[in-house]
């Protein structure tokens, strides 16, 4: 199981600078949230960028996992929408974002973008769903896994638990589809805690990625939320994708959030029992 950081926690670090400091700071790779790196139009990145980013991550000995924070830019976007026009650009940067996860080396991409998906009318959640049958479907040819992460009720109004995201993955069984857990949403709108989620949901099949944040929005270690129990949960049900750290608050800054991080959840890992 690898641990990624999340690369907007030190965005205001150049790129080449984020992965030299997560590589020091002991995480096997880093997860891109695509607006980090264009502000209008990350997917349309040009192929000699894609290549230098993919490099700069590997000379750092660093893994680009995965993508995150889809919808956030271009502005304007939603999976919901009855506009023709917007939700056929929206389906176009979705299936170009799979197509920069495939070029950065990445293996999966999450859906969060709570904005970009609320439901208000009869229909937008039949739109919802199907856009996340084309994405699940374009992540399959390109090799790549889709994620649609389940949010808590204060995000958004579609998709607020595991068992919801599961239900849809289900239903649409499209191979490259699937959904994931993060520990913030799970602990604002789960009515389990996300160590019980992960040991019931884990060995479906239907959980390909974690989000490790404290409920408090912060990072792991620096809340209420216990990450001992979630770790030894992953451990018990054979997960071996990726988790990824994703804070929101950032204390006391985003270099100093990561390092105490992945301090913390690398002293939970050595203190667990051998296999």
């Amino acid at each position: 199981m690898r641990i990624a950081l999340c690369n907007e926690v030190v965005a205001v670090l150049p790129f080449a600078r984020q992965c030299a400091l997560a590589a020091a700071l002991g995480y096997d790779g880093i997860e891109i949230a695509p607006f980090t790196l264009d502000r209008e139009a990350p997917h349309l990145l040009p192929a000699a960028r894609r290549a230098e980013l993919r490099r700069t991550a590997q000379e750092a000995g660093l893994a680009i996992t995965s993508l995150h924070w889809l919808l956030v830019a271009p502005p304007g976007l939603s999976i919901t929408s009855a506009d023709p026009a917007v939700r056929a650009r929206t389906l176009e940067v979705i299936e170009r974002l799979i197509g920069l996860a495939a070029d950065l080396g990445a293996r999966l991409l999450v859906h969060g973008s709570p904005a970009q998906r609320r439901v208000a009318g009869p229909d937008d959640a039949a739109r919802a769903e199907e856009a996340m049958a084309r994405a699940g479907e374009w992540a399959a040819r390109a090799g790549l896994t889709y994620c649609l992460e389940p949010l808590a009720p204060r995000e958004t109004n579609w998709v607020t638990t595991v068992a919801e995201a599961a239900a849809v993955v289900r239903r649409l069984g499209v191979p490259g589809l699937r959904t994931m857990l993060d520990v913030c949403a799970a602990g604002n709108g789960e009515a389990e805690p996300a160590a019980a989620l992960l040991e019931r949901w884990v060995p479906t099949g239907l959980i390909a990625h974690v989000h490790l944040n404290d409920r408090n929005r912060r990072a792991p270690g620096q809340g209420a939320d216990r990450f001992g129990p979630i770790l030894a949960a992953l451990r018990r049900a054979g997960y071996a994708g990726d988790c990824a750290v994703e804070p929101f608050e950032y204390l006391p800054d985003g270099p100093t959030c990561a390092a105490r991080a992945i301090g913390y959840l690398r002293g939970l890992q050595e203190g667990e029992p051998a296999a």
